[in-house]
């Protein structure tokens, strides 16, 4: 979909609060309400808007601890790949996972409260995946930027 100017600003609004009222946005944006909710539900139509969720401060939640792990699988075929990501999908503690290029085939973040809880992640869940050949973990030290906005 092409997006105009209007359409982009739009977006530049709702990723910094989506919780915005279509009269807020119409004034920020010079447009009548009706206009607003017309660009907005043409936006999730065509699926540029796929959803809208609630950003929870990880620490208030006790789960500050946040782990990239890198796995590579025993072997490349497609019912290997498959069978992982079938897996890994279903683990509450990784909130994304990426097919990669390079030495390793996938990156996953895992979120969870200590050091304890994500050696009994690894030992009870991670490791007991069909398919994993090896793993390579990364502690992060602090978080230098974590957005979801894009920049368009």
């Amino acid at each position: 979909m092409k997006l105009d100017v209007i359409d982009t600003l739009l977006l530049k609004h709702l990723q910094e609060d989506c919780k915005q009222t279509n009269k807020e946005l119409s004034h920020k944006l010079n447009l009548s309400v009706t206009a607003v909710y017309e660009r907005i539900k043409k936006l999730e139509r065509s699926g540029v808007i796929r959803k809208y969720v609630t950003l929870v401060d990880r620490e208030k939640v006790n789960l500050g601890f946040s782990v990239f792990c890198q796995i590579k699988l025993a072997q490349h075929s497609k019912e290997y790949l498959t069978k992982f990501e079938a897996e890994v999908i279903q683990l509450d503690e990784v909130l994304e996972c990426f097919h990669v290029s390079g030495e390793y085939d996938y990156l996953l973040k895992v979120i969870v409260t200590d050091m304890t809880h994500f050696r009994n992640f690894m030992v009870t869940k991670l490791t007991t995946l069909q398919h994993i050949g090896s793993t390579q973990s990364s502690f992060t030290i602090s978080e230098v930027k974590n957005t979801t906005a894009m920049s368009l």
